[in-house]
């Protein structure tokens, strides 16, 4: 049967990037209704999907396909030369007494805005009652943000998306900084790959020191999931490659990522 790409019904730039690869390479495109998934779909062999995490808790099952995402402990799980800056999770409630400027960003989902908060007394605890892990973290400038599509540890696509916070999407192929991300990229995969999905998108950058320290230095900005994340300038068909692993078909999924199966 053809595969499938299943598409949330929230357009965007990126899925129409995406599904334009998919038909390239002959795959059969569906926008999803909001209804959910379709009967004519439900248990369709060799599906994928890209989209929204709220919407794919109730179309992966009925589509067979597992979803990959980085553990939401990851980022502050890594040493400190890929990291650059302190980074710890604590509960939103210990958060909001923090003093002092800090970043603090939910560590998977966007419950609240991740930035840099002067006063954390303005955080809110959710009014059910829970009170969620967040990440807090030293505040940084970032001089550029780049998004790399991994697939085995391999930049499969890439992009720059942002200078000195500003959106500001430039190709990662002949860009000048290729080398140096490249290089970084290999040394987080050889160090750390088996702490990721195999297919995943990491966010590096070009961080100017903390502390006081006048130096810069390439590290992590953070680990997401390649089914929601945004393709900017990268080649549409690399990042493809990416997504269809990392939500695919779940008699598909290889040993080695049965610890990242969104749940």
């Amino acid at each position: 049967m053809v595969p499938l790409l299943a598409l949330a019904p929230h357009r965007s730039a990126t899925a129409g990037l995406l599904a334009g690869a998919a038909r390239d390479r002959g795959m059969e495109v569906v926008i999803l209704p909001r209804a959910g998934v379709p009967d004519r779909l439900r248990g369709r062999s060799g599906a994928h999907y890209y989209g929204g995490p709220h919407f794919a808790s109730g179309v992966a099952g009925p589509l067979g396909v597992t979803l990959l995402e980085p553990d939401e402990g990851w980022l502050d799980a890594l040493p400190y030369p890929f990291t650059g800056r302190g980074i710890t999770r604590v509960r939103l409630s210990a958060a909001r007494r923090e003093k002092g400027s800090v970043f603090v960003k939910p560590p998977t989902d966007k419950s609240f805005p991740a930035a840099v908060y002067e006063d954390c007394s303005a955080l809110q605890v959710p009014s059910h009652g829970s009170d969620p892990l967040v990440q807090v973290s030293e505040v940084v400038t970032w001089a550029a943000e780049f998004r790399l599509f991994l697939l085995d540890g391999e930049i499969r696509a890439g992009s720059r998306y942002a200078t000195f916070g500003r959106l500001d999407a430039a190709p990662l192929k002949g860009h000048p900084d290729e080398a140096g991300i490249r290089d970084f990229a290999r040394r987080l995969a050889e160090a750390c790959g088996a702490t990721l999905p195999s297919a995943v998108v990491v966010d590096v950058g070009r961080m100017w020191g903390t502390g006081g320290r006048d130096t810069e230095r390439w590290a992590v900005v953070e680990a997401n999931m390649a089914w929601f994340s945004n393709v900017y300038a990268a080649d549409p068909a690399g990042a493809l490659d990416v997504v269809l692993r990392a939500a695919g078909p779940r008699g598909q999924v290889r040993a080695r990522d049965a610890r990242f199966h969104r749940s």
